[in-house]
């Protein structure tokens, strides 16, 4: 099988690898974002529920760090939503990754305003669905990645994904080195996506906790939070995962809490890892890669490694040498 890398929205940013950066909250800071596009990928920031100020000060961070383009990631489902959209059209940002709903009410002023718009989807209806709408690549996500999942595996997910639409088709879920590259490309896919790998590279700013989980983590340290209640989440095992799944049918007993309640509880746990490495109480979002992922080391080595094992595997130049 020829493997052909020719992603068109890639070759536009004038990107080295077509690699992207996942958009984790907390995690994905402008720094972060910055030293992934400054070394040839496509580095995204993880907005989740931050106001537009939060945002703008990533943004601004980046900036002044890199001046290759780099994205903002958005979840749909945030009431600040409005504002944040405004902000990254006020700073120029060139690439928008959305997740948790439907980008295509902001698709027109985005598209206007020159940024390319790529949806994550767990499924092929999902990536059908965006297509019709008009956005210019898809995310497919398998279950086997860090954070909110859906149900399909990357391997099941990817080519039917490839099959179904024309636009280019963004592989994540379960990636961290060469051998997960070279196989997204095997099965039809145009780029990957990685974000758990990216957690231990030097310029990560996630608490040291963090880092040391992953990297001690085994194969089968990895958790899905919210199977009952609707919004699954993979993490790393411990306390506050443990007792959430433990207790999760009670919680369906009790009143549905609010919108507000569920920002606070999903924000803060998440901080709580990411910013102060709380081993009890924070939620550790990482993928189940975590199990291979063994160094810390710069970005620009994490991307150059995998990318010369990747084309060696396919059977490819590495023109970036």
């Amino acid at each position: 099988m020829t493997v052909e890398i020719n992603n068109p929205i890639f070759k536009k940013l004038g990107m080295k690898y077509p690699i992207v950066e996942g958009g984790m909250t907390w995690a994905g800071t402008g720094a972060l974002a910055a030293a992934v596009s400054e070394a040839g990928g496509l580095g995204f920031i993880g907005t989740g529920y931050w106001h537009g100020d939060d945002v703008r000060r990533e943004i601004k961070r980046a900036k002044a760090l890199t001046d290759k383009p780099f994205g903002v990631n958005v979840m749909l489902m945030s009431r600040h939503i409005r504002e944040v959209f405004d902000v990254i059209l006020e700073e120029g940002v060139k690439v928008v990754a959305t997740g948790a709903g439907d980008p295509s009410p902001f698709l027109d002023e985005l598209h206007a305003a020159g940024i390319t718009v790529m949806p994550v989807v767990p499924s092929v209806s999902l990536a059908k669905m965006m297509e019709r709408k008009g956005v210019d690549a898809v995310i497919a996500e398998g279950m086997e990645s860090g954070g909110h999942i859906g149900q399909m595996t990357t391997m099941t997910l990817i080519p039917q994904v490839v099959d179904a639409v024309s636009i280019p088709v963004i592989a994540a879920g379960g990636i961290g080195d060469g051998r997960g590259v070279a196989a997204a490309f095997m099965l039809g896919a145009s780029g990957v996506q990685m974000g758990t790998r990216f957690l231990t590279a030097t310029e990560s700013e996630v608490h040291e906790n963090f880092k040391k989980k992953i990297l001690k983590a085994r194969d089968i340290d990895t958790i899905v939070t919210g199977n009952l209640l609707g919004s699954r989440a993979r993490v790393l095992k411990n306390k506050m995962a443990k007792e959430f799944v433990k207790n999760e049918v009670n919680e369906l007993q009790k009143p549905k809490p609010d919108y507000e309640t569920i920002e606070k509880l999903e924000s803060g746990t998440l901080r709580a890892a990411v910013q102060e490495g709380d081993k009890d109480n924070g939620a550790f979002m990482a993928g189940q890669i975590s199990g291979l992922i063994k160094d810390e080391k710069p970005v620009a080595d994490i991307l150059s490694d995998i990318w010369a094992q990747a084309t060696d595997l396919m059977g490819i130049p590495d023109t970036t040498k």
